[in-house]
């Protein structure tokens, strides 16, 4: 089994809209394809259960036998910080829990596991934990979301160095143009300058998955 982890440089950086079309594409490929959004705040109270958007979203594109309650373990219904949300509620985000729940996915015979993380790299869970740390402790191969806009070079620069200290690989990244980016071509030039792992698409502000799934090329993963 394959195991992927998908980050971005900031928060509503196109994780989730990007992460439905890499499933979408390797469905089309013929793997059977199952997702893991192991945190998530911002849920809808829906017969009793908290449903995350996102969470929902990737689960409807993969193809595997899941519950919302396993695709997305942690919820709270507050947009917030995770950590923020929690102490709000009077619990401790686990890096155990999340971790042990990864480990309990990865023993159903899928092709890939396709994991989306919220906001950025360092994202904290409380009492100094980061959920970089459940990457790192589950080995995934790292796919990194570039949110095409001005300072995103410092952006995705820092992350791509912080996933490389950890000791994990990036495996490709794809750039997110959300908005119109003067010297876009010279801006990614720069990227192109930094990155040692290979351009997965360059995304426009495509509003339907399947659109994004053309733009996409997976071959090197």
């Amino acid at each position: 089994m394959k195991n992927y982890f998908i980050t971005a440089t900031d928060t509503d950086a196109g994780k989730t809209h990007i992460g439905c079309a890499i499933v979408n594409k390797l469905v089309k490929q013929g793997k059977t394809v199952q997702v893991f959004k192991p945190i998530s705040a911002g849920c809808e109270l829906v017969d009793s259960k908290l449903i995350n958007a996102d969470a929902a979203n990737l689960l409807a594109y993969s193809n595997c036998e899941q519950t919302i309650e396993q695709v997305n373990p942690i919820a709270f219904a507050e947009p917030i910080a995770p950590h923020i949300a929690a102490q709000n509620n009077g619990v401790a985000i686990s890096l155990e829990e999340i971790t042990q729940a990864h480990k309990k996915m990865c023993q159903a015979n899928a092709d890939v596991t396709i994991t989306e993380g919220a906001g950025g790299w360092r994202l904290p869970l409380g009492n100094g934990k980061f959920l970089s740390e459940f990457v790192q402790q589950t080995d995934q191969q790292v796919i990194l979301i570039v949110n095409i806009k001005l300072g995103c070079l410092n952006h995705a620069i820092l992350t791509y160095e912080a996933i490389k200290r950890d000791g994990l690989v990036c495996v490709g990244w794809v750039a997110n143009v959300q908005q119109e980016m003067p010297y876009l071509n010279e801006n990614l030039n720069e990227l192109f300058s930094y990155f040692s792992m290979p351009l997965l698409g360059v995304v426009g502000n495509e509003p339907k998955v399947e659109s994004v799934t053309e733009l996409l090329d997976l071959s090197t993963i």
